[in-house]
C-alpha cells in the first residue's frame, strides 16, 4: 500500500463558507456527518481523516507571507496506487459543499530506509 497526503482546495475556510451560505446549526451538522459517513466507509486506508485548516502560511528564503493556494483541510490515505486513491475520493462531501471545492492528492514515496 502507498501513502497519499489529500489536500482540500475551497475559496474560503469551512466556516466563512458556511456563514456566507447562510448555513443553519442542522446543515453544518448534515456536513460533517456526511463526512463521518464518508470515512467510515474508508475504514482502515483512512488512518488519518485530519481536519480543517486555517492560518495558511507560506516561507521562503526571503521570509514569510500569507499562503494563496486556499488550502482548507487535508487527510492521509493509503490505497495500491494513485487510481485506488482517486476511486477513494469519489463522490466526497467535499465536492457538495461549494462548486470551488477541489481535492488535490500527492503520492508520498518512501525514503531509503524507511518501510
Amino acid at each position: 500500500m502507498s501513502k497519499f497526503i489529500v489536500m482540500y482546495h475551497a475559496r474560503a475556510p469551512y466556516m466563512q463558507m458556511m456563514q456566507e451560505m447562510g448555513a443553519t446549526q442542522e446543515d453544518m451538522q448534515a456536513q460533517m456527518q456526511a463526512w463521518m459517513e464518508w470515512a467510515g466507509r474508508c475504514g482502515d486506508v483512512l488512518p488519518e481523516m485530519g481536519g480543517p485548516m486555517v492560518g495558511n502560511l507560506k516561507l521562503t528564503n526571503a521570509g514569510s507571507s500569507a499562503s494563496d493556494r486556499n488550502v482548507v483541510g487535508y487527510s492521509i490515505l493509503e490505497a495500491e496506487n494513485m487510481a485506488g486513491a482517486q476511486a477513494i475520493l469519489e463522490d466526497h462531501p467535499h465536492f457538495k459543499l461549494d462548486p470551488s471545492c477541489e481535492i488535490e492528492v500527492h503520492e508520498v514515496m518512501n525514503m531509503p530506509g524507511q518501510g
